[in-house]
């Protein structure tokens, strides 16, 4: 018995992770996911939307990206992880933080309904405040100019078809090099 007490009084700090896109359950990067579980660096919490709409865009080769702007597109579904500081160092090495790809920044969740709950009333009165990749600066307004301020409330596998993985893109251009030229380039 007080081994277990020891082994809660040394349970590690963790940040909550709100994931909207490939690494989600059923998708390409959620295998980062599954190793940081299986190590004990992450644990999932569950299904969860934001407390305010934000818009959530699919970039090249249909990268979802969430930008940083509350109030216009959609309250956006997706998970929630609890991830121990080297499962969020090997997070943000995936999604570019240090490169400009993404920026790690709050957002704020609705509380789940309960059952036979209504989400709406719900919505208000409970919140928690955990954190997001967003799109970076750099390149989130001109996104959502090519979007044509359209976006959808969840990455599924419709937003989905069409994803490249990484290491099926042109090798010689930079991550940034690509959003560049789907900026720039024509909408559908």
């Amino acid at each position: 018995m007080g081994h277990e007490t020891m082994a809660t009084a040394t349970t590690k700090p963790t940040t909550l992770v709100f994931t909207y896109g490939t690494l989600k359950r059923g998708f390409s990067n959620h295998v980062l996911m599954q190793d940081l579980i299986r190590s004990g660096d992450a644990s999932f919490k569950g299904v969860y939307q934001t407390l305010e709409k934000h818009p959530l865009v699919c970039g090249p080769y249909r990268v979802p990206f969430l930008l940083n702007k509350p109030g216009s597109g959609h309250h956006v579904t997706g998970e929630l992880y609890a991830v121990s500081p080297r499962g969020l160092s090997r997070l943000d090495e995936l999604e570019g933080i240090s490169r400009g790809h993404y920026v790690r920044q709050p957002i704020r969740l609705a509380a789940k309904a309960e059952e036979g709950g209504d989400l709406e009333t719900e919505r208000s009165s409970l919140s928690c405040v955990v954190e997001a990749y967003y799109a970076h600066k750099s390149y989130e307004e001109e996104l959502w100019e090519r979007n044509r301020g359209r976006s959808f409330g969840a990455y599924t596998e419709n937003e989905a078809r069409g994803y490249v993985k990484r290491n099926d893109r042109p090798q010689h251009l930079s991550f940034l090099d690509h959003i560049r030229i789907f900026v720039s380039s024509p909408c559908d």
